[in-house]
């Protein structure tokens, strides 16, 4: 074979080698923030544990935080791409701060308000006067506020002990405080620790007008420049969350085995009844209808008056639903 025809040769090995050598090419790093509990991290370590995200490309690399304040901090920073959270989602980025363009599920019952009947609160007239420790800017915060207007109570009526919740939930069982409100898992803490204690109302009384929903956000800039990145994060994701709604029972032993030892599997099955969670095709319809765009709004409206955010940016325009409906189809 003279020099002439070895060039044609190898051009040709190369040519036909060049498909299988970009299939190979290396999977995209992404750093992810996320609050580990089952209503935010559920469907993410489900995509771990079947390998999902390595499936469609992605090389992901976890990291815990304890409030959804610390994740936007770090994403905002930098330091993370994308996040995983709760009510916050619908803080952070009417502030500019992040893009939504993926929703995990509705915090159903998550979100619950306890009282002390010995302690004189057995009905939301006894709440005046009273102290109710918890989280403030979280879920909690967000569903005790509807609640309270609800049953006709100005927020100012009461007094809001603002603590993290473990300490919240601890204030409460030491009668420090009358009332509580929290977010599952720490009712397990309430009825084993205080029996007496009752529960006045959770998050499901007020759905689907005022629904809070988790979701996941990407850093601005992460957003704009790596729209393939979150296709495939939703690709993962999607198939995760089918797995969960079609073959539950499995789907929670295996996160409890993997991810929540230290939770029994019956009380891990409580935490989910106390979600509402779709399928990826149901997700599809709600996105496209505007329906999660109006419950991010609702609970923005809220931070906006709280936090008294100036010239928010409103759901319609940091929720981008184009990307999940031009994956997931009908």
């Amino acid at each position: 074979m003279d020099r002439r025809d070895f060039m044609k040769l190898s051009g040709a090995l190369a040519l036909a080698g060049a498909a299988p050598m970009r299939a190979l090419a290396a999977s995209s790093k992404v750093k992810v923030g996320y609050l580990h509990t089952l209503a935010v991290d559920g469907q993410m370590w489900l995509a771990e544990s079947k390998g999902l995200w390595k499936k469609h490309g992605l090389d992901m690399e976890f990291v815990q935080f304890q409030t959804g304040l610390e994740l936007f901090q770090a994403m905002t920073g930098g330091s993370i791409d994308v996040l995983s959270t709760g009510a916050v989602v619908s803080n952070f980025p009417a502030r500019g701060q992040g893009k939504v363009f993926l929703i995990n599920d509705i915090e159903f019952a998550t979100a619950q308000l306890w009282v002390h009947p010995d302690m004189g609160v057995k009905t939301f007239a006894d709440l005046k006067g009273k102290k109710i420790s918890t989280t403030l800017g979280t879920t909690a915060h967000v569903f005790l506020d509807t609640a309270l207007k609800a049953n006709h109570i100005d927020p100012s009526e009461v007094t809001l002990v603002n603590q993290r919740m473990p300490d919240a939930v601890t204030a409460f069982i030491s009668k420090a405080v009358e009332a509580v409100a929290l977010w599952v898992p720490f009712n397990e803490s309430v009825k084993k620790k205080s029996p007496g204690a009752v529960k006045l109302v959770d998050a499901s009384a007020y759905y689907p007008q005022a629904a809070i929903v988790d979701g996941w956000a990407a850093r601005n800039d992460f957003f704009d420049s790596n729209k393939e990145v979150l296709v495939n994060i939703i690709k993962a994701w999607a198939e995760a969350n089918d797995y969960l709604v079609s073959d539950t029972d499995e789907a929670l032993a295996t996160l409890q085995k993997e991810r929540y030892p230290n939770v029994s599997l019956p009380d891990l099955k409580d935490q989910f009844a106390a979600e509402k969670v779709f399928s990826s095709a149901e997700w599809r319809k709600k996105y496209e209808d505007g329906t999660v765009t109006g419950w991010l709004q609702h609970v923005t409206d809220f931070f906006t008056g709280f936090a008294k955010i100036q010239n928010p940016v409103p759901a319609s325009k940091y929720f981008d639903p184009s990307l999940y409906l031009d994956t997931i189809k009908a």
